[in-house]
C-alpha cells in the first residue's frame, strides 16, 4: 500500500485521493502536501496539527505568495529552480502558480529557459524526477517501470538526450526537457502530474565538456551506436509496452537519423509519436493554414523551401506532403514543390545522405538551373524554384539576411517566413528586421517568444509556432478516444484545429497562431479533432483509463474529452 490512491470519476478524472498515511509522511509526498491549505479537519484527521502554522490559507493566497517570491528571483533560471522545487514540495500548487500566468511561465518551463537548464542540470540537480535508463539496469526496465503501475501512467515522454533544442547533446540534462513538455500536457491537456512520467535513456554522450565535468552526473562514457543502441533501446521499448500498454510514448530530442529510425521501428508495438518530427510539422503546417487565410489562397500554390534538414525540418516537409496530398494533389507533385536545404546547401540525390533526408533530395537533372553545388545556396534557390514560404529550422542565428527575405518577397506579395530555431540566440532572424526589411507584408511567426513589433504605426503580434499548440491535444485526443496507434492523420486534423484558433481580429494582425494563454482552449479543440480522426479512420477503441464509452460517437468522444481535463485545484482528501 502506497501513501495514496486514486480515486476516479466515470471519465476517468481524479475526484479524490484516499490518503493511506498520517503525519509528516502526508507532508512529504507532493500530490498529498497542502501546505498551509489543510483545513482544520484535515490537520486532525491526517495527524498533522502542530506539524505546519495555524493559519489556514486558500490555495489562490498560496499563488499570490508563491508570485512574490518568484518576481524576487534575479534571472528566469532561478525562477525554473524555484518551479521545479514547488512542484517537488506540493505539485498542485506549482500548476496552480503556472496556470496563473501561463504566457510568462511557459517559457520558464519551456522554451528557452529550459536550454539552459538542460546545460546546468547536473550542478542545479536537488531530487530525482521520473527515470534514468542506462547500460547498469536497462535490463531491469520492467521491474522499474512497475514502481509506477499505481500512478496509472497514461503519458511518457522519453528522450535519449542527444537533440536537445538547438544546442546538440546534452547527456543526463536531457530530462530537462521531459519535465518541461510533462507540464505542459497537465497545463494544456488536463492530463493530472501523476500520470506523467519523464523518462531519460541515458546511452552516454560524445559532450566532451560534460565527460570532463566532475559534477556531470550522467553515465561517464561516449554515446551507444549502431546495434547497441538499438538493442538498449528495444529493451526499454518491450518494458514499456508490458508495464503501460495503453499509455502514450512521446519519443523527444532523437537526432536525425536514430529519430526516424525509433519511430519507424515502434509506430506499431507503441502508441507512440515523435514530437519533434510531427509535433513541429502538424504546428508548422497550422501557421501556414493560417497564413492562407490571410493570403486568401491554398497550400496548393505555394513553394516551400525548409531550411535546416534535421528531424524537425524533414518532420515539416513531411506534414506539408501529407496536408498537400490530403487535398488531391500526387505524392509526387507535393513533393516537387518542397525544397530542404542542409549545412551543404540544396540537399541533392546525388550526395551522400542519410535514409531520412532521401525523400525530400532532389534530382539535380530535373532542375534546369543547377548546375554545381553552388546553384544550391540558400538565395538562388529561393530565387529559382519562387520560394513563397521559408521555414528556418537551421540553429544558424542570422542566416535569413535582408537579402535571402527579400528574394522571397520578390516571389509573393505576403511572404510567409517563420525562423523557428530554438532558442532564441539561434533563430535565423528577428522579427523586427523581417517587418523592417518587407515594410509589413511578411507573415511571421517564430519559435521562441517575442515581443509585438511596431512598424509603420501598425502593431505586430508575433505568433508562436510552438509545439504546445499541438502536442497535449494529440495526447488527450489519443488517450480520450483509445486509438491503438498514432496516425499521420492525427497531426493533419490536430493542425486543421489550430489554425481554426487564431480569430478574424488576430489574422488581420497578421497573427498566425493564437495566444499562450489559450492554451487549453485550443488543447481541447485538437484532442476532439484527433479523436475524431481516430474514429473516423478506425482505429478508435474504449479509452482504457476510463469507464466512459464513446461507443465511436463523434459527440460523445467530446464529451469524454471536456471530462477528462484534471484543474490544479486540491483535491479531496479522504482517509
Amino acid at each position: 500500500m502506497g501513501i495514496y490512491d486514486l480515486q476516479f470519476d466515470d471519465y476517468g478524472n481524479t475526484r479524490a485521493l484516499k490518503v493511506n498515511a498520517k503525519g509528516n509522511a502526508v507532508l512529504f509526498h507532493n500530490y498529498t502536501n497542502k501546505g498551509v491549505a489543510f483545513s482544520d479537519e484535515e490537520r486532525e484527521l491526517f495527524e498533522i496539527s502542530g506539524l505546519v502554522p495555524p493559519e489556514v490559507k486558500s490555495l489562490s493566497q498560496q499563488v499570490l505568495n508563491a508570485q512574490d517570491i518568484i518576481r524576487e528571483k534575479i534571472s528566469d533560471f532561478e525562477k525554473f529552480i524555484y518551479i521545479r522545487s514547488l512542484f517537488d514540495r506540493n505539485a498542485t500548487l506549482a500548476h496552480a502558480l503556472l496556470a496563473s500566468d501561463i504566457t510568462r511561465y511557459m517559457s520558464i518551463v519551456y522554451t528557452p529557459t529550459v536550454g539552459i537548464v538542460c546545460q546546468r542540470f547536473s550542478s542545479m540537480f536537488r531530487q530525482g524526477n521520473g527515470l534514468h535508463f542506462y547500460p547498469g539496469n536497462i535490463d531491469d526496465a520492467e521491474k522499474i517501470l512497475r514502481r509506477y503501475e499505481r500512478a496509472d501512467i497514461r503519458v511518457a515522454v522519453v528522450t535519449d538526450n542527444q537533440g536537445i533544442l538547438g544546442i546538440g547533446d546534452q547527456g543526463a540534462g536531457g530530462q530537462a526537457i521531459c519535465l518541461g513538455k510533462l507540464m505542459l500536457y497537465t497545463q494544456g491537456a488536463g492530463i493530472a502530474p501523476w500520470h506523467c512520467l519523464p523518462i531519460s535513456l541515458d546511452v552516454g554522450t560524445d559532450n566532451e565538456k560534460l565527460l570532463r565535468d566532475p559534477k556531470y552526473i550522467g553515465w561517464h562514457h561516449k554515446r551507444l551506436t549502431g546495434d547497441e543502441y538499438f538493442a538498449f533501446v528495444e529493451k526499454f521499448a518491450k518494458a514499456f509496452k508490458k508495464v503501460f500498454p495503453n499509455a502514450l510514448c512521446q519519443w523527444e530530442d532523437f537526432s536525425k537519423q536514430n529519430a526516424f529510425t525509433v519511430r519507424d521501428t515502434y509506430v506499431n508495438d507503441l502508441i507512440s509519436f515523435n514530437d519533434d518530427i510531427q509535433g513541429t510539422g502538424s504546428v508548422t503546417l497550422a501557421g501556414i493554414l493560417a497564413a492562407m487565410k490571410i493570403k486568401n489562397e491554398g497550400i496548393k500554390d505555394q513553394v516551400y523551401l525548409i531550411h535546416g534538414a534535421g528531424a524537425g525540418g524533414v518532420g515539416i516537409a513531411e506534414q506539408i506532403e501529407a496536408a498537400l496530398v490530403e487535398e488531391g494533389m500526387a505524392v509526387a507533385d507535393a513533393r516537387a514543390r518542397i525544397y530542404t536545404l542542409d549545412s551543404r546547401g540544396l540537399v541533392t540525390t546525388d550526395r551522400r545522405l542519410d535514409p531520412y533526408k532521401g525523400k525530400f533530395a532532389k534530382d539535380p537533372g530535373a532542375l534546369p538551373w543547377f548546375n554545381s553545388s553552388e546553384d544550391g545556396a540558400l538565395e538562388n534557390v529561393i530565387e529559382k524554384a519562387g520560394v513563397t514560404v521559408l521555414i528556418g529550422t537551421s540553429g544558424q542565428h542570422g542566416c535569413f539576411t535582408q537579402e535571402v527575405v527579400t528574394k522571397v518577397l520578390a516571389n509573393t506579395e505576403r511572404p510567409i517566413i517563420l525562423p523557428l530555431s530554438n532558442p532564441t540566440a539561434n533563430t535565423e532572424a528577428i522579427p523586427e528586421d523581417i517587418y523592417n526589411w518587407t515594410d509589413g507584408k511578411a507573415l511571421v511567426a517564430t519559435g521562441s517568444p517575442f515581443d509585438p513589433v511596431s512598424h509603420g504605426g501598425s502593431e505586430y503580434r508575433v505568433g508562436q509556432c510552438n509545439n504546445v499548440f499541438i502536442f497535449p491535444g494529440v495526447g488527450l485526443g489519443v488517450i480520450a478516444s483509445g486509438a491503438t496507434t498514432v496516425l499521420p492523420s492525427f497531426f493533419t486534423a490536430a493542425a486543421h484545429a489550430a489554425a481554426d484558433c487564431v480569430g478574424n481580429e488576430d489574422l488581420a494582425r497578421g497573427a498566425l497562431f493564437p495566444t499562450v494563454d489559450r492554451l487549453q482552449e485550443v488543447t481541447l479543440k485538437v484532442a476532439k479533432a484527433v479523436g475524431r480522426a481516430a474514429i473516423r479512420e478506425g482505429v478508435a477503441r474504449k479509452c482504457a483509463f476510463s469507464s466512459f464509452d464513446h461507443g465511436m460517437d463523434p459527440e460523445r468522444l467530446d464529451e469524454a474529452v471536456d471530462h477528462m481535463i484534471w484543474k490544479p485545484v486540491y483535491l479531496p482528501l479522504e482517509a
